[in-house]
């Protein structure tokens, strides 16, 4: 099936990428390349390994290009006739002037509702925040961080009990879906994007290591709890129970104290803790970790 004479060149690098590479492949679109990160080493033995979206490349006999610098593939991307990009969290910056070098642009793939949550960080500042609603947005790509014009967006509520992984997943997929689907009219010009509204942008920082600490006496039980289900990928959520320093996976929020898994809040509630990595690094539940280190 073909939608249209243009190649896309596809920047992307995690798992969040691969799945709207897998959708465009399946959907017959004509991927020129695949733009990624350099390998990098990963695990305990440290051993070098491929980003998802290459090993999806070569599966599929795509070209893949990995530059340290970006702008690098400007030649490359100068011998394909009238491409048009499409970048879905590649985790670089792409200057202005490599751009240009695609019509109508680099189409981004963008899980929050702009202007809301601009950034590196938007799933988790939007748990963190205990929004009501978040989605995908479709737009162009510009210099600026998250700041093109919008082609689509669609809205997900939210439970307030998603965790920051579930809902990567489910935006992923929808992503992937709006974008095969806008694509074409896209590329044959018959949709034109919406300006954003400066003024009500509200952006998110790149997450740090430091912010997985988990200090209740800052946070409500609510807020403490949403820590949990926003960093369980990056950073996790790190505390020292009864000595001993622990992950924490799964929690909820209580009125009472029952056990050292129990930890005091600022709004007079309890952070609960069901479920952990202990200081073995392994996956325990509560009544398991007290019994070994702590005490009701």
């Amino acid at each position: 099936m073909t939608h249209t004479s243009k190649t896309i060149v596809f920047f992307g690098t995690d798992e969040f990428s691969a799945v709207s590479l897998r959708e465009l492949i399946a959907k017959g679109f004509t991927i020129g390349a695949v733009v990624t990160k350099p390998d990098s080493r990963k695990g305990r033995g440290r051993e070098l390994a491929k980003p998802i979206v290459k090993q999806i490349a070569e599966a599929n006999n795509i070209p893949v290009w990995q530059p340290l610098d970006v702008t690098a593939i400007a030649p490359h991307v100068l011998k394909l006739k009238d491409p048009v990009g499409v970048l879905v969290s590649y985790g670089k910056i792409v200057p202005q002037s490599l751009i240009d070098l695609f019509h109508p642009g680099i189409i981004n793939v963008h899980p929050s509702l702009l202007p809301l949550y601009r950034g590196p960080s938007p799933i988790e500042s939007a748990i963190l925040n205990g929004d009501t609603e978040t989605g995908v947005t479709i737009m162009q790509l510009t210099a600026g961080m998250d700041s093109g014009p919008i082609y689509s967006q669609i809205t997900v509520p939210l439970l307030d009990i998603e965790t920051a992984p579930e809902l990567e997943l489910q935006l992923a997929e929808l992503g992937a879906q709006e974008l095969s689907l806008s694509l074409p009219a896209i590329m044959n010009g018959t949709i034109e994007p919406t300006p954003q509204h400066d003024g009500s942008a509200v952006y998110c920082k790149l997450l740090t290591k430091e912010q997985g600490q988990l200090d209740t006496q800052q946070l409500t039980a609510e807020q403490a709890e949403r820590h949990v289900r926003a960093y369980l990928a990056f950073p996790k959520t790190k505390a020292i129970i009864a000595g001993q320093s622990i992950i924490v996976t799964k929690a909820h929020v209580t009125n009472t104290h029952n056990s050292v898994l129990d930890l005091a809040c600022t709004d007079g509630r309890f952070l609960s803790i069901d479920e952990l990595i202990g200081p073995s690094g392994k996956l325990m539940d509560a009544a398991a970790f007290i019994n070994g280190y702590g005490k009701k």
